[in-house]
């Protein structure tokens, strides 16, 4: 038995960047993962002749240049950047929707000024108020710098406030409205909204309800700083992050399953390992649900009621589904001209939330040909393609194991249909590979409750800027956090590893104020 600092349970996107930002910060720290490799759904596998992608389309906030974007800030930070191939990804996407009464089919580009021309082609008119909305998100992206600067600048609450209101009321006046009511106020047509919407799928939450500064935060990321995809499929950025912890002190332990959160005088004091060996440590960062953790890592009688209420009241987010192919034919030869394909029957974006949460209705999705990123992603005169959908419910639950393969097929296939339809090719002969996960493939694969891939919703009520004003609050059990899509950023290949980020800092200040309190 040792005793740590920290230890980090799950290596997933979250529990990667908490770990190497402790193990940076000088503290001894341990990292747990009950799987033989790093990352969780950042991962790859091969069939055949191709590497699959398992989960990560493309990544935000990656600029071209140092320092340009909260996730390039960070990887800079932690010495990450250099130490994977990045290919940068050739725009932004193609909107294609089918069943609306005036069909969409829209390609926009990355880069301010060049998203804002495309919109003007498609939207005539709508230069003034696209733009007005871009100001207004560089707008909060500063707020957002502010408040992350608090803790260093340590300025009284009362000038935090005055400063607030005097630099940044547009982050106050948005912070409690949907993205839909904003950009009402802000007079965007309905038709450059609905291409502006294009991403909603992305977090699983419909545009009447997904918060202002969450959703137009993330649409200012991919826009003006572009996204980028690690050459090598997303398990290099797992890889070098352990590199990094390792280099930095810390440890990790592959096939090492946590039985059990430990806990003392109601704080936490260590993990016990499968195999009964126990680790002591007095603050822990969990990369896995509360539910899990308050459900089967904790005694009941350490989790307090509010913990379990909190847990409870909260909906889980959308349950993934994803084909991934290995086609035969190169890109050019089946006319793919697009690297991503965001596919919905409307832009109506409520009415499609509510198609989503059954298999039978369920026609939405984002497909991406890595090959035009990278046309090295596979062997000359093929292509990878991924097709992934989301269920906004459980929309799996009376899926038998008699009628599971005949339920995935018929998903399969009309998703293979829907994408020959809005993208004009043929692909079905040129499949040579074919996986396909649904959501029982995501629980199994990292013990997510009913194959979510996005935590917790990210509802209005249960939004970033909620989570953010109530993360210390929140915290209920000295010593607990956590990392990835249960953490306050919600999930997504960026906001989980912001999440890790900000629990291992949160964790370095509550191991401070230890300190000095003694």
């Amino acid at each position: 038995m040792s005793k740590w600092d920290a230890i980090v349970v799950g290596a997933g996107n979250g529990g990667l960047l908490a770990a190497v930002t402790l193990a940076k910060a000088g503290k001894k720290t341990l990292l747990l993962e009950r799987h033989n490799l790093p990352g969780g759904f950042a991962t790859s596998f091969k069939r055949g002749r191709f590497e699959f992608e398992a989960s990560l389309h493309e990544l935000c906030g990656f600029g071209k240049s140092d320092g340009m974007g909260s996730i390039r800030k960070m990887f800079d930070e932690l010495d990450l950047t250099d130490k994977i191939e990045w290919v940068d990804i050739p725009a932004a996407y193609r909107l294609i929707t089918l069943n609306d009464e005036k069909n969409i089919d829209a390609t926009m580009p990355f880069g301010r000024d060049a998203y804002i021309d495309a919109m003007e082609k498609y939207v005539p008119g709508s230069r003034k108020s696209v733009t007005a909305f871009f100001d207004l998100a560089d707008d909060i992206n500063a707020t957002t710098a502010f408040f992350a600067d608090i803790e260093t600048l340590k300025p009284s609450v009362i000038s935090i406030i005055k400063e607030a209101k005097k630099e940044h009321m547009n982050f106050l006046r948005t912070a409690g409205y949907p993205f839909d009511t904003v950009m009402a106020k802000l007079h965007v047509p309905q038709s450059a909204r609905n291409i502006i919407n294009a991403y909603w799928d992305y977090l699983g939450i419909p545009c009447d309800e997904i918060g202002f500064i969450h959703y137009s935060s993330m649409v200012r990321d991919y826009i003006t700083t572009g996204a980028v995809a690690p050459k090598s499929r997303s398990h290099e950025i797992s890889t070098a992050v352990v590199d990094e912890f390792e280099k930095a002190g810390g440890v990790v332990w592959f096939n090492s399953p946590v039985e059990q959160i430990l806990m003392e005088n109601g704080r936490v004091k260590g993990v016990k390992i499968a195999g009964g060996k126990v680790e002591q440590a007095d603050h822990i960062i969990c990369n896995t649900s509360p539910h899990n953790v308050f459900g089967k890592l904790m005694d009941p009688k350490d989790v307090p009621e509010y913990e379990i209420k909190k847990a409870n009241s909260r909906e889980f987010a959308a349950r993934g589904f994803t084909m991934f192919l290995g086609l035969n034919k190169s890109p050019e030869e089946l006319g793919i001209t697009d690297h991503c394909y965001l596919i919905y029957d409307t832009m109506d974006t409520r009415k499609q939330y509510e198609l989503m949460k059954n298999i039978e209705t369920n026609n939405v999705q984002a497909s991406v040909c890595l090959n035009l990123a990278d046309k090295d992603a596979s062997p000359e005169g093929t292509s990878i393609l991924y097709i992934t959908t989301l269920f906004t419910a459980d929309a799996w639950k009376d899926v038998t194991p008699e009628n599971y393969v005949k339920t995935k097929q018929y998903m399969a296939n009309k998703m293979i249909d829907n994408f020959e339809k809005a993208a004009g090719v043929k692909i079905r002969d040129a499949i040579e590979e074919i996986e396909i996960a649904t959501p029982m493939t995501y629980a199994r694969y990292t013990d997510a409750p009913q194959g979510v891939i996005y935590g917790y919703d990210a509802g209005r009520y249960d939004g970033v800027v909620a989570r953010t004003v109530m993360l210390n609050a929140d915290e209920k059990i000295p010593g607990l956090r956590f990392a990835g899509g249960y953490g306050t950023q919600h999930d997504g290949y960026s906001s989980a590893y912001t999440s890790g980020h900000n629990a291992a800092l949160e964790t370095l200040k509550d191991m401070k104020k230890e300190v000095e309190a003694k």
